[in-house]
């Protein structure tokens, strides 16, 4: 692990808070834009919560059924407003924490594009779309997490996320498209009504594997998990916005999305519920391992994805209600501790736990901050994060298909939860005071008061839960389950076992807090023991892959040009011939047509030019040879009927032949090719591409027909062309930047030839 300083010494070496550097004066502008964002997505909740969504839609690409189209319901605008609204106090925060870095505004609008890739993707009401600003994420969030350029782990941490969750999203895409022909149209708020014809389809199983590799790779469970640790070389405030509201909750989203068209049979719940729960117990003890305040926040996210994963695997409304409400209480406490961290770091110089003591007294509202935190994420009455984790319980014992596996995941995790909350939060501000690399004091107003804000939420949101019950946590229920459901939260539902769990999970938290350097130790042996971790199979794995392309390059690009023709035809004879023998496609014609002697000519023509092409030593008579070929070819053409063809075809060979002789006499002398173990695999690769050639158009001619093409041409030609010659209007209308590329091949080349006859005119050269 690089050094824990590595945020402060950055900001020290850029100048931090100095007046007058970029950010320090009005970096705080750009946060108006999401807080603007923020008022008018508020301002949809009423008549999204009395039950009536609303849809935009923009015509972008209709012959594929490719809309922008955005939808409000429930669960989007509840996304939507974590995003904007915590983005707004991120942008706030930055201002102050990054003010003096020279690249400040350049970071600025790398987090306003993460923005609003991840609006677009939780708004979006099309398949398509919502892929395109998935990947938009991917990109956006490179360029944050590798933001520190100059930083190896940086490039190294933001590489990894990139290529992991972009190669998951190459697999959602795959996904999408499968489900939108399962489904008969790419508009998400329609196929969320054909659940059962989808489940009963054949493709079924394709598309959840698929639509569940992309959200497991983006929202980090196992065994992907090990990405998001490493987005800890991004700046905190770009860490706090991936952890609460926006990266990793793109995966969640996408499962909550999917959840009326894809949930309710065994591979959904099993699935789910397995990976999920596995997740977060592990992330959990994880945590535990960990002496960076980051790295600790870092693997409670991901113990928080797995839970989020675990409860979306369930059917029960309470299971479904209590990710919601989970999800609202993760965002708020996590992006206020990320932002408490960085606050730590600024004005201490350190994140490393054993350092920090006792700082309460220098940071009063940074310590306020910190402990109401730190008791959302504990789950400690009266805040939001205790309905929460009440929630969880309640919703945990509802699930029918293992309720007592999902419960004793969830307990362990949420034990382990209250434990890091004390180590993360509570043991830095109290006790003795620690030795630090700068003497601590309070950051400035514009960085605390984000957390205050965030950790105040979750306060009064507890005290008043149906402050987002009826206006966030019931529509986004409904959104998931695809049908009305009533959703009451309150903070205390009496003597039940819920609670006999929230008073177990706390005794156990204590405990494990207390025993907790012990426990770190004992942790840090075991994974010294492991033989890999899946960060090291990640650096093996790429190894491996550029070994395997360093063989293939070996291999295949010798820089001979004859082997280059060998494997593209023997390729070629491999995977035609193949396809011909699984479809069975070989017809063989019961009678063979009489050809007329001017045909038998022609034939013999070619015939003769290509065996003189194979057997003469000569390279200019070789070339001649196939300028035969050629011609025998425009004969044929000339016969049936194609005159054009048939000129241009003998323009061509023509051409060919006169420029390659003159090119040839410019040649120096080169090696023969001719031995006997050279032309007998040539010899053979030629004939069967040949015979496969042949075999390939004797399956199309006594194939059926598809006269789509030709009916739409014959349909469209003089309404949409205005023309009657149906090839000519492929070639100008239909087809006319192909025919564009051809003219400007045919020009190249004629340039070329051009230069080298006045090359060579002016050399004097005969």
């Amino acid at each position: 692990m690089d050094s824990l300083n590595t945020d402060a010494d950055r900001q020290e070496a850029v100048g931090e808070g100095h007046e007058g550097k970029p950010g320090s004066g009005l970096g705080w502008v750009p946060a108006l834009l999401p807080a603007l964002l923020a008022v008018v997505f508020a301002a949809y909740l009423p008549a999204v919560a009395g039950g009536e969504p609303i849809r935009f839609v923009y015509e972008w690409v209709p012959s594929l059924g490719v809309s922008l189209s955005f939808l409000f319901d429930g669960l989007s605008l509840t996304f939507a407003l974590l995003i904007s609204g915590i983005g707004a106090l991120i942008v706030l925060y930055s201002s102050a924490y990054l003010a003096g870095h020279p690249h400040y505004w350049r970071f600025t609008l790398y987090l306003l594009a993460f923005m609003a890739a991840m609006l677009g993707l939780v708004l979006a009401d099309n398949l398509i779309t919502l892929f395109v600003f998935w990947e938009l994420t991917t990109v956006t969030s490179y360029l944050l997490i590798g933001f520190e350029h100059a930083s190896a782990k940086s490039r190294r941490s933001a590489l990894q996320a990139l290529l992991l969750t972009g190669a998951g999203g190459l697999a959602l895409l795959a996904g999408l498209v499968l489900l939108g022909n399962a489904a008969g149209t790419f508009e998400l708020s329609a196929i969320a009504a054909q659940g059962d014809a989808v489940r009963e389809h054949a493709l079924y199983l394709p598309i959840l594997v698929l639509v569940l590799l992309g959200a497991f790779t983006k929202s980090a469970q196992l065994p992907f998990h090990f990405w998001l640790p490493n987005a800890m070389a991004a700046p905190t405030p770009v860490s706090a916005y991936l952890h609460s509201a926006t990266m990793v909750k793109a995966g969640i989203y996408l499962l909550a999305r999917m959840h009326p068209v894809l949930s309710g049979t065994d591979a959904w719940i099993w699935t789910l519920t397995l990976f999920g729960a596995a997740t977060a117990v592990t992330a959990s003890v994880m945590a535990l391992r960990q002496t960076d305040l980051k790295l600790a926040l870092a693997y409670t996210t991901v113990m928080a994805l797995g839970t989020l994963t675990m409860f979306l695997g369930a059917e029960a409304t309470v299971a479904v209600a209590a990710a919601v409400t989970f999800l609202i209480v993760h965002a708020l406490y996590k992006a206020a501790l990320f932002l408490i961290v960085g606050i730590i770091d600024h004005e201490t110089g350190t994140r490393d736990v054993a350092a920090l003591r006792g700082l309460a007294g220098a940071m009063p509202a940074t310590a306020i901050a910190a402990g109401a935190a730190a008791l959302s994420m504990a789950g400690f009455p009266p805040f939001l994060g205790f309905i929460g984790k009440e929630l969880k319980y309640e919703g945990a014992l509802a699930i029918a298909s293992e309720p007592v596996l999902v419960a004793t995941a969830a307990v362990l995790a949420n034990a382990l939860m209250v434990a890091v909350a004390g180590i993360v939060a509570l043991r830095p501000f109290y006790g003795p005071r620690g030795t630090t690399p700068k003497p601590p004091g309070e950051a400035p107003a514009r960085m605390w008061i984000a957390p205050l804000v965030l950790a105040s939420l979750g306060l009064s949101f507890g005290l008043a839960p149906s402050l987002i019950a009826n206006a966030l946590v019931q529509p986004a229920v409904t959104a998931i389950l695809g049908r009305p459901e009533d959703v009451k939260l309150a903070l205390w539902h009496g003597l039940n076992v819920p609670l006999l769990l929230s008073v177990l999970t706390f005794a156990l938290g204590a405990s494990i807090y207390a025993f907790h350097g012990r426990l770190r130790h004992a942790l840090i042996g075991l994974e010294q023991r492991l033989p890999v971790s899946a960060d090291r199979a990640w650096d093996r794995l790429l190894d491996g892959l550029k070994w395997l392309a360093d063989w293939q390059t070996r291999l295949l690009q010798s820089g001979v040009l004859r082997r280059y023709l060998f494997i593209v035809f023997t390729t070629l004879a491999l995977t035609v011939g193949a396809a011909l023998v699984l479809t069975a496609s070989v017809r063989l014609p019961a009678s063979w047509p009489q050809l007329l002697i001017k045909e038998w000519a022609a034939v013999a023509l070619i015939a003769g030019g290509a065996l003189m092409a194979v057997a003469t030593r000569s390279r200019l008579a070789a070339i001649c040879a196939l300028g035969v070929v050629g011609v025998g070819v425009a004969i044929l053409f000339l016969m049936f009927g194609a005159p054009d063809v048939a000129m241009t075809q003998m323009l061509v060979e023509t051409l060919i032949v006169v420029l390659v002789a003159v090119a040839m006499l410019r040649l120096p002398g080169l090696e023969p090719v001719s031995a006997k173990r050279v032309r007998v695999p040539d010899a053979l690769l030629a004939v069967a591409v040949g015979s496969l050639v042949a075999l390939t158009l004797l399956a199309v001619v006594h194939g059926p027909i598809d006269r789509t093409v030709t009916a739409y041409f014959e349909q469209n030609s003089v309404p949409e062309a205005f023309g009657r010659n149906i090839v000519n209007v492929i070639l100008v209308d239909f087809r006319a930047l192909d025919t564009f590329g051809e003219i400007a091949v045919v020009a190249a080349a004629a340039l070329g030839a051009y230069a080298l006859i006045r090359g060579a005119a002016r050399r004097g050269t005969p």
